[in-house]
Order: structure tokens, then C-alpha cells, then sequence
């Protein structure tokens, strides 16, 4: 399955629901651009979570373009999405691969956003490359992470560095870059703790997971990716803001998109918060992961509507 198809599978709740209410937009053949018709427009994508401002940019497009002219839905559709593509668009942001010696990639992100499966995934992706892979189970607040992880591991035949149940994790994540150094791997993907972002002692916590790795890999982490739930929408906003306040993240991967209608909370957070968004989840599966490219995700938004 290529990137657009999989793309319109994770999207599927949010585009049946902008189809459906884009088609009640035109019920007519043909819509007299006016007030009325501009509210109706910005309420539907309000619905798909995209936020205010975007919703905004877009209408005032329409608005600028079309204000007083009888419209038909491809031309609108066409001005819409352009608007977000414009919005989403980003430099191409694969991981930044270290020059020498082991990728060291840090996740993090709040309690359920989908971190074990999202690490399987990469996992998975960079297997898949023809890499060796090292995953660190630094989650040593929770049994049942270190289990997940260890299950995944056994699944795709990584190797694993465990810590015992509330060990130190900055010392599974030593360990853990230590092992990927010794045994020439390519990629040591390490897991921390789900944690709200308003407990400042344990975002501190990742802050030493941070300076640890880089004691023992120069440069590391290379990567520090955020797990954002795409069910929460606009709430991973201030996610993003506060965890790269505290650990500098360089981009977001954006989980469980297939179980969503709030499938725009992604150009919220794009636009809001300025970092990357580098990977989004599709569906349960390891090979369910797709590099995020903006004009796929718009084209998938908008699946069967028109150009």
C-alpha cells in the first residue's frame, strides 16, 4: 500500500466527516459566496479540530477570492486545499542520522499516546532499511511498558537493554546507548516514562535521560520525538510547548490517526507550534507508519470531493 493510500486509511473518519458536510455545503448546484455561506464554511473545519486560526486563513481565502460569486464545490475545494497545504508545508524531515556511530532517538510524550507501538513502528522502519537496532526500555516507572516493549522486541527480533521496575532510567538509557555503541548497531531508539506535562519534576527527570545519552554518544540524543495522541487534537498544543521546553524536541510523531475525526488537529499543531511533524500513525500494525508529507495529507483529507 503507497503513502496516499495508507494516508486515506488513517484519515478516514475525519475526511467522511468533511464529506459529508461539504456535501451539505452544495446542496444546490452552485452557493452564492456571502456571510452566511463563510460561517457555514468556517464551522465545518472548526469540526475537524484544526483550530481557530487555520479555519480563519482558509476562510478568508474563500472570502477574498469568491466574496459575492456563485461558486461550485471544486473551485472552493481547490482553493481550500491549497490554503492548508501552504499552512502544513515543511522542509522533507526524515531523522537526522548521526554522521558516525549509533542514532540515538529519545521518545517521549503523556501517559496513552501510543509510545511502545510508535517506537515498534520506527523499529520496524529502520529494520526494514537494512538497520541494527537497539531499543532502551527507560519507562521503569510502569511493569507493564518494560513488557510491552519486551514484546515487540521479541516480535521484530531487536535486541532490548530492560531495567527492573523503578530503577534509575537515565541508567537504562546509559546502558541502553552503551550496548548500541559495543554492538555496532545503527539505531538505539530509547523509551521514557508517559508523563503529564505539568509535573515539573518529572519532565526535569527527562532533561537527565537528555544529558546522559549525550555523556555517552556524541551529539546524542540525535532525535528526541514527541508522541502525540491524534484523538486529543488541539490538546497535544500544549504538549508540544512543554515538552520541548524541556527537552528540545525535534519533531512529532502523530499516533492513532486512524481513530480520530479530529484528524486537522495536526495543522493546529503544525502552525501553533512550529515543529515538524516527521511521522503519523495508521492504523496496529509495525508497518503502519508513514513519513508525514503535507500534499499526501491534505489530498487524503479531502479523498473523493474533487481536484
Amino acid at each position: 500500500m503507497g503513502l496516499l493510500e495508507k494516508l486515506k486509511q488513517g484519515l478516514k473518519k475525519t475526511s467522511q466527516l468533511l464529506h459529508t458536510d461539504i456535501r451539505d455545503l452544495f446542496k444546490t448546484k452552485g452557493r452564492l459566496v456571502d456571510q452566511a455561506f463563510l460561517d457555514e464554511l468556517f464551522a465545518l473545519l472548526i469540526k475537524t479540530d484544526m483550530g481557530v486560526q487555520a479555519a480563519q486563513a482558509i476562510v478568508d481565502e474563500v472570502n477574498a477570492q469568491y466574496r459575492a460569486r456563485v461558486v461550485e464545490m471544486a473551485e472552493v475545494l481547490g482553493r481550500v486545499k491549497g490554503k492548508l497545504k501552504t499552512i502544513l508545508e515543511q522542509p522533507a524531515s526524515p531523522i537526522n542520522f548521526a554522521s558516525e556511530g549509533p542514532t540515538v532517538i529519545m521518545v517521549c510524550g503523556v501517559n496513552g499516546c501510543g509510545k511502545t507501538t510508535s517506537i515498534a513502528k520506527l523499529a520496524h522502519l529502520f529494520q526494514s532499511e537494512g538497520k541494527r537496532v537497539v531499543l532502551g526500555a527507560a519507562d521503569t516507572f510502569r511493569a507493564g511498558a518494560i513488557s510491552q516493549l519486551s514484546i515487540w522486541a521479541d516480535r521484530l527480533g531487536v535486541e532490548i537493554v530492560r531495567g527492573a521496575q523503578g530503577s534509575d532510567p537515565g541508567s537504562v538509557a546509559h546502558q541502553a546507548a552503551a550496548c548500541a555503541v559495543q554492538t555496532g548497531a545503527d539505531v538505539c531508539i530509547v523509551d521514557t516514562a508517559g508523563r503529564l506535562q505539568t509535573r515539573q519534576n518529572l519532565m526535569q527527570e527527562l532533561g537527565k535521560i537528555h544529558r546522559v545519552l549525550g555523556k555517552q554518544v556524541p551529539g546524542a540524543p540525535h532525535e528526541v520525538l514527541l508522541v502525540l495522541d491524534a484523538t486529543t487534537g488541539q490538546n497535544g498544543i500544549s504538549q508540544a510547548r512543554r515538552f520541548t521546553e524541556a527537552v528540545k524536541c525535534t519533531g512529532i510523531v502523530l499516533a492513532k490517526l486512524d481513530g480520530t475525526a479530529k484528524g486537522g488537529g495536526v495543522v493546529a499543531i503544525r502552525q501553533q507550534v512550529g515543529l515538524p511533524v516527521k511521522f503519523v500513525g495508521i492504523g496496529e500494525k509495525a508497518e503502519d507508519l508513514a513519513l508525514f508529507d503535507a500534499a499526501s495529507f491534505v489530498d487524503a483529507l479531502f479523498e473523493d470531493l474533487g481536484p
